[in-house]
């Protein structure tokens, strides 16, 4: 049988965009890798350490006046720059005719430098998938017409760059830059019942034979039965937090857009200032500064007590809270780690269960997954961050019933449902 000629055109002309889309898509890949290094040792390497090191009453003032920096570089630093990073990329990615230009883009990435190195209590994820979709997006918009091709491709495969690179985890960075623009229909109708079905599956099978994995590597364990219900009660306990979290956060944000950059800084710094001079004598620890992998640390020792942790879960929420609404820039997705970790681990204190961190990850699966609405980049971040494959049942327990309790909240305003994308000729 003889194929007609414009069937070996077409498989010769989907043969070589696939070789190019792969090429320009692991180009923006290394560039957003060798950009987001830079980043992060400026940052936390440099800027952090030395605020860290600093006196007491300069550790306290510090983000405050990184506040007013921020404020000052998005006025002047680049035309109609705003405070947001990962609602950018989601943004861009369901509007066609949205841009991310280059210059509003170092304006951004300067300010954030200003909020973050100052010990501002947000994360560098957000610089990070900003900087990999600007990139992205530039490099598609200087290809000759038809290397061009899908719009987003580059744009996502730069947003998963960033991600990776800055957790050292690129699975997660490849399924958050793929769920982080949709909610609500992406988690109800499709996503939520086939973990479910998953795990259930899984579970019943597991119960009839063993739990060894099917490539059974020697010290990794696996989970028991007992923590499934935890998992559950920290789930449902992490989506309601974070659905009042995520209030707080769009309210920030809104009152970051509305109100005069003198004022907001003000008030911002006034309560940072005061969530600072509130943990520092309580832990003998500066646990409201910087992004806020030192404070899971710090909750996984197990003479922390319950108390102590909720106080630094409030403390944290202010901190972030109030970086947000004084027009800070800086991730979420880091903010929401902490405070499912600080939580999951006093509920582990309060039962008095003697493994903390099972408690801590499942609290940062669900919270992240409430939080952000993405429970499979939530489950992955905990898979690939701790090492630890036995984390993934309890994991997907956790998320599925924060997803159920956090009700439609989000902290971004800019998700939609699948059925909103349309078909329009650059998908």
């Amino acid at each position: 049988m003889t194929l007609p000629q414009w069937w070996y055109d077409e498989l010769r002309s989907l043969a070589v965009q696939s070789r190019q889309v792969v090429l320009l898509s692991a180009v923006t890949g290394a560039v957003t890798g060798m950009a987001v290094a830079a980043y992060e040792w400026l940052v936390v390497e440099v800027l952090v350490e030395t605020v860290i090191g600093a006196p007491l009453w300069m550790q306290g003032l510090v983000p405050a006046l990184g506040l007013a920096l921020t404020a000052v570089i998005l006025r002047y630093g680049g035309p109609n720059a705003t405070p947001a990073t990962s609602d950018e990329y989601i943004r861009s990615f369901h509007d066609p005719g949205y841009r991310m230009p280059l210059r509003r883009g170092i304006a951004r990435i300067a300010a954030s430098v200003a909020t973050l190195g100052s010990g501002g209590a947000l994360g560098l994820e957000g610089p990070s998938v900003y900087m990999g979709a600007t990139i992205g997006s530039s490099i598609h918009k200087r290809l000759p017409p038809r290397f061009r091709g899908n719009r987003r491709t580059l744009l996502v495969a730069g947003a998963a760059a960033g991600i990776a690179a800055i957790f050292k985890a690129p699975a997660t960075g490849a399924v958050f830059a793929l769920e982080s623009p949709f909610r609500d229909d992406l988690g109800r109708k499709s996503l939520l019942p086939a973990l479910v079905a998953a795990v259930s599956g899984y579970l019943v099978f597991v119960t009839l034979e063993d739990t060894t994995p099917l490539l059974a590597i020697e010290g990794v364990r696996g989970f028991e039965g007992k923590n499934l219900a935890a998992a559950a009660a920290v789930g449902v306990l992490s989506g309601l937090c974070a659905r009042g979290f995520s209030a707080a956060i769009r309210f920030a944000k809104k009152y970051a857009s509305e109100t005069n950059p003198a004022i907001r800084v003000t008030v911002a710094g006034v309560l940072i200032v005061g969530a600072f001079a509130v943990v520092r004598p309580l832990t003998g620890e500066s646990l409201t500064l910087e992004s806020g992998l030192g404070v899971v640390r710090w909750a996984l020792d197990p003479t922390v007590g319950v108390w102590l942790l909720v106080a630094v879960f409030g403390l944290r929420m202010i901190a972030s809270t109030a970086s947000v609404a004084g027009g800070g820039v800086g991730g979420l997705f880091i903010p929401l780690v902490v405070a499912g970790a600080l939580l999951g681990r006093a509920v582990g204190g309060f039962v008095e269960s003697a493994e903390e961190s099972l408690y801590a990850v499942v609290g940062i699966a669900a919270f992240l997954s409430a939080g952000y609405r993405v429970p499979l980049a939530a489950i992955m971040f905990v898979a690939e961050t701790t090492g630890r494959p036995s984390f993934v049942v309890p994991g997907v327990i956790a998320a599925v019933a924060a997803e159920l309790s956090a009700g439609k909240s989000s902290i971004t305003a800019y998700q939609r449902a699948p059925d909103y994308l349309g078909t329009s000729s650059d998908d």
